[in-house]
């Protein structure tokens, strides 16, 4: 431990021993002025941060100089009633006060003890309630706006954790001082109810005990009584002015004195007026120009002084940010920031700016947000900040989604309508635009809010526009999943793996595979929509049988058949039988043997010919399983799947592909075709 940490432990033990041990008089005047001093030291301290967070040890600090006070207390108040004697400290401020006059002394410090008590106290204690009511109530708030801010990428992820971090940080503060403020009132109570003790307990004791008379035993414990009081109730009135100080700083640029003097005075021109104010009491009233002429002069001086210095400034600030923006244009770093092209990209007309703005309802920040969590739970990708924008090129209501600065897909909307989509036969009575849903191309049509009711029992699914744009932004994201993950992004989901399987990634990375090996493995599941949110069973799979093979397609076929699981539970139903297209056995022969082995890896080299008929009679039972109601799935021998997939990716790429490895022995299977050459 060191040597400061254990002085601190010893010097909160000697406050508990001084409540039991008595004091000499000489240590009790160094611990009284160390305690005026302290109660200094946290008020100039507590005046000069600019932010609340940066004294996060004053409620600590709070409840440690009371625990000291009433230890204090404890000991003046035994030498008092034993000795009848506190030491010079005591007796220095109860003779200063007092001069001589008694009743004056009680006066004033009675008076110091209503504004210890009742002012400075309880409005403390109300403040700091209010402060951490109303700091736990904008939490969430202000965690959407952090959200927000990332979404749009105003911010980084790391310069979202530190507000998220400051806000968390800020709750415990105001929660703490909420409680500590308990205390300070609490102090308040026991320095009266000590006064009272000690006047009259001094005064029957110093008759009866020391033999005073009347008189000298109502001087002398007075005297120490006043002394007592305000060597304690000074240092309490510092430290609650400090708590009151520091619960009421919001946030600024600068301290206490910095934010009075360029706040209170920014507006020169009122000081014109309270200076005409003052010189008008002067003359006008019995007051005089003697007592308010020098004042008023004064306050016009500094408002001419201030406006002086303001329109400097302002001279100053316009100079500077011209040569701000002079420089920015012919430094090299305003041609290299064109060059940064965002993962995702969001444009929309100035049509559909409603969708955006926060001030006119629109929710888009929001559902981006959840649309990111919905990514991360079904994908186990963490999707890019999405950066939205709006562009003047876009027709009105027109939006576009990009990926990697390219449009992949446009959409229209109406945001005064409702899209209605048929659920199999149209209701002649609902009228409407004939559309197209933008996510999957169904049929649609934008109805008007008065059909909006007449569509639903209808049977037609009705979604407002909002909606349509989260389903289209959300089905982009999954279809180009594996364009999005890149190294740096495999990097990031290596290093959450880490925190918890270290030993797995220390022999994966880089023993067996290199980053950018399982970024391919990766973007190869995402490609086809497996999760790789088990990204355990990943590395393990890969771990086992990395060191066999480098090949990506093959290592990813292991990674399949590692997840049966998980894929067998993502296309079938509870109780029901898996509905698929079989590959026959000569189709398989074919495959097989057109099968190419090279240095890089294998490739499927088959005639044109036989890929035509392939194409035709997999469209035709693909259909039929439609037709029927059913998902398209294909399956087919573990050996020639990821050859099939390469053969489907260019014409029929949502059909999931999957092998018979790949599902788990109790599931039923029931084969609705066979395709063969």
């Amino acid at each position: 431990m060191k040597l400061k940490d254990l002085s601190i432990l010893i010097g909160i033990i000697g406050i508990v021993l001084m409540m039991v041990l008595p004091l000499p008089v000489w240590l009790l005047d160094v611990l009284l002025i160390i305690n005026i001093s302290t109660a200094l030291t946290i008020l100039l301290v507590s005046m000069s941060t600019k932010d609340a967070l940066q004294f996060s040890i004053f409620p600590a600090l709070l409840l440690i100089t009371t625990l000291f006070r009433l230890a204090l207390n404890v000991s003046t108040t035994r030498n008092i009633l034993a000795n009848g004697y506190a030491g010079h400290v005591v007796e220095t401020f109860g003779n200063f006060v007092a001069g001589g006059q008694i009743a004056v002394g009680f006066v004033i410090f009675l008076i110091l003890v209503v504004v210890q008590f009742i002012v400075i106290t309880k409005g403390s204690e109300r403040v700091a309630e209010v402060a951490a009511r109303f700091t736990l109530d904008a939490m969430p708030g202000k965690q959407m706006s952090i959200d927000a801010d990332l979404n749009a990428g105003l911010i980084n992820e790391h310069q979202a954790r530190e507000r998220r971090s400051k806000i968390e940080r800020e709750a415990d503060f105001y929660g703490a001082m909420d409680g500590a403020s308990k205390f300070v009132k609490g102090d308040a109570i026991a320095g009266i109810v000590i006064l009272i003790i000690n006047l009259f307990g001094g005064f029957i004791i110093g008759m009866a005990i020391h033999g005073m008379s009347f008189g000298d035993s109502l001087h002398t414990y007075s005297i120490l009584t006043i002394g007592d009081g305000l060597v304690s109730q000074i240092p309490a009135l510092l430290i609650s002015t400090a708590a009151g100080l520091i619960v009421t700083r919001s946030a600024s640029e600068g301290n206490l004195s910095h934010d009075i003097t360029s706040q209170l005075f920014s507006q020169p021109k009122l000081l014109y007026i309270v200076a005409g104010t003052v010189l008008l009491l002067g003359f006008f009233t019995p007051i005089g120009p003697i007592s308010t002429l020098p004042i008023g002069l004064l306050l016009i001086y500094a408002g001419y002084s201030m406006q002086k210095n303001l329109n400097k400034k302002q001279i100053e600030d316009e100079q500077m940010e011209e040569e701000q923006q002079i420089e920015e244009v012919r430094s090299p770093e305003s041609v290299i920031s064109l060059l940064q092209v965002d993962p995702i990209e969001f444009e929309f007309g100035y049509g559909l700016i409603p969708l955006a703005d926060t001030q006119q309802g629109g929710d888009l920040l929001d559902r981006i947000i959840m649309i990111r969590r919905q990514c991360a739970l079904e994908l186990g990708l963490v999707v890019p900040v999405i950066r939205i924008r709006d562009n003047i090129q876009l027709k009105p209501n027109e939006y576009a989604i990009k990926i990697k600065g390219n449009t992949v897909a446009r959409g229209e909307l109406l945001l005064n309508h409702y899209l209605a989509m048929s659920p199999g036969y149209d209701d002649d009575s609902i009228a409407g635009i004939e559309t197209v849903e933008p996510a999957f191309g169904l049929p649609a049509l934008w109805i008007d809010e008065a059909n909006k009711e007449r569509a639903e029992l209808s049977g037609y699914t009705v979604v407002d526009p909002p909606s349509v744009v989260a389903t289209h932004l959300t089905e982009v994201i999954k279809r180009h999943a594996h364009e999005i993950l890149g190294r740096q992004e495999t990097k990031a989901l290596v290093d959450n793996v880490k925190d918890a399987n270290p030993a797995l990634v220390d022999e994966l990375i880089p023993n067996v595979m290199s980053l950018g090996d399982i970024q391919k493995v990766l973007a190869k599941l995402l490609k086809e929509k497996v999760s790789i949110r088990d990204l355990v069973t990943i590395f393990e799979t890969l771990a086992d049988y990395g060191g066999y093979t480098k090949d990506p397609d093959v290592l990813t076929e292991y990674v399949r058949q590692a997840l049966s699981r998980q894929i067998t539970l993502q296309y079938t139903q509870t109780g029901e039988a898996l509905k698929v297209i079989t590959v026959g056995p000569s189709l398989e022969k074919k495959i097989a043997e057109s099968v190419q082995q090279t240095e890089q890896g294998s490739y499927l080299a088959m005639d044109p010919n036989a890929t035509q008929t392939v194409y035709q009679k997999l469209v035709e039972q693909i259909n039929k399983l439609i037709q029927s109601g059913a998902q398209p799935l294909i399956l087919t021998s573990p050996t020639i799947r990821m050859y099939l997939r390469q053969l489907m990716d260019r014409t029929m790429q949502d059909v999931p592909v999957l092998s018979y490895s790949e599902l788990e022995p109790n599931v039923e299977i029931q084969s609705v075709g066979v395709v063969n050459l």
